[in-house]
């Protein structure tokens, strides 16, 4: 399947500027049945992009965040030629507490693989997007990670803590082996940053479909090291489905193995 990537950028960054900047801290918002926030803008902006998409490629199913699941699960048991995947806003709890770190996420899927990812930050207007085998880029700039970084003790981590086996979550948070750690709360911004090296290291306990879907691919063209998987010592290929996933990561393969095995001693 060919895609306009020019098309689709300006399709997500209009949306953002349609229907979610002009909600930023003036919106109603609601507790979903697993207990996160949904606003105004998630729904708005899924209802505009998933009518634009199905005008664009009418053949290609759609899965939202904001779908019931037992749609969700009809579109990854149905679709196998590819489907879409939309996170209308990750980072909601930032958005309604006016913290600048959100960001609309698309990607398209073919069975277990991402095939194209994009990402878009209004705050700072970073458009990130990838293609399979074409490399990852932030606007009109091509990422490409440094793997000079060997030791953990020269890396910022991005870690999400309270997802995290309680063991591992002490060890991280009383013996750190990284030099710094931040954590944003919003998963699709967690792996742009990585992706453009403001970070080398990542640990997150708990992250779903449409949150690293189109993430994951861009860190990865960019020359990153992954592991998505259902639990943290599992090593085996996830495969897409509606269950929180672990995902660890770091900005070389080497750095990721030294990574790795320093969560498997301290879990």
């Amino acid at each position: 399947m060919e895609f306009d990537i020019a098309v689709l950028t300006q399709l997500i960054i209009d949306t953002a500027k349609l229907e979610l900047i002009p909600r930023y801290q003036e919106t109603e918002r609601a507790f979903k049945a697993d207990g996160t926030l949904v606003t105004a803008a998630d729904l708005a902006i899924q209802k505009r992009i998933e009518t634009a998409l199905s005008r664009l490629y009418p053949d290609i199913p759609f899965l939202g965040e904001e779908m019931p699941p037992e749609q969700q699960q009809r579109v990854l048991q149905d679709s196998t030629t590819g489907f879409w995947c939309l996170d209308p806003l990750d980072g909601t709890a930032n958005f309604v507490a006016g913290m600048p770190c959100f960001g609309i996420s698309l990607a398209y899927l073919v069975r277990d693989e991402t095939r194209l990812g994009i990402i878009y930050d209004p705050m700072r207007n970073e458009c990130f997007h990838a293609q399979t085998g074409q490399g990852a880029w932030l606007n009109d700039q091509k990422l490409r990670l440094d793997a000079r970084f060997s030791e953990l003790s020269d890396c910022v981590a991005m870690v999400d803590l309270k997802r995290l086996p309680i063991n591992l979550g002490c060890n991280l948070a009383t013996r750190p082996p990284y030099r710094s750690q931040r954590s944003i709360g919003s998963v699709a911004l967690d792996w742009c940053w990585l992706a453009a090296g403001r970070l080398q290291l990542y640990l997150h306990g708990g992250q779903r479909l449409w949150d690293f879907a189109a993430g994951q691919l861009i860190f990865a063209e960019a020359g990153g090291s992954l592991r998505l998987s259902d639990q943290i010592q599992q090593t085996t290929p996830y495969t897409h489905d509606l269950q929180p996933k672990v995902a660890m990561a770091a900005v070389s393969q080497g750095l990721f193995k030294v990574w790795a095995d320093w969560i498997e001693q301290h879990r």
